[in-house]
């Protein structure tokens, strides 16, 4: 099965696969695939652009050829605001779509905590495009307690 795991940043959707996923299960992160692309002490978030774009490209490399095996394994896919093309690509896969929200004053919370102040935007953005100007917390309760 491909799972689509969507939601604004410091959501909790990566804590969401671990409670999900199994050591044999694929897990499609960007932000994995940027941390395992760069050296020690490397930030977790908010990496390079140069380092964005090699990850983002190693990013659509592993989701072509996941997607073959999901008969196989679950496949566990994070995407923060797939497009609408995306959305129908992921359910021509037969993709389950699961979003990640504890509520927009939560997630705010985390990016003023962990994230650089660019990330706002971003999250501003979800709230707008994807809860269309709100919050619905989609989560039963959130996901850390940071």
């Amino acid at each position: 099965m491909l799972y689509v795991i969507t939601g604004p940043p410091a959501s909790g959707k990566s804590t969401w696969i671990q409670a999900h996923a199994t050591a044999r299960d694929i897990v499609i992160d960007l932000d994995r695939i940027a941390a395992a692309l760069t050296g020690p002490g490397a930030p977790q978030w908010n990496h390079d652009p140069l380092v964005q774009r090699v990850a983002q490209r190693a990013r659509f490399a592993a989701i072509d050829e996941a997607v073959k095996h999901v008969d196989d394994v679950d496949v566990y896919l994070i995407h923060t605001m797939p497009s609408p093309k995306a959305r129908a690509r992921y359910r021509n896969a037969g993709a389950q779509i699961v979003t990640v929200d504890p509520g927009e004053d939560v997630v705010r919370e985390r990016v003023a905590a962990m994230r650089s102040p660019a990330m706002d935007a971003v999250v501003t953005r979800w709230y707008r495009d994807y809860r269309k100007g709100g919050s619905r917390p989609v989560t039963a309760q959130t996901s850390r307690s940071w």
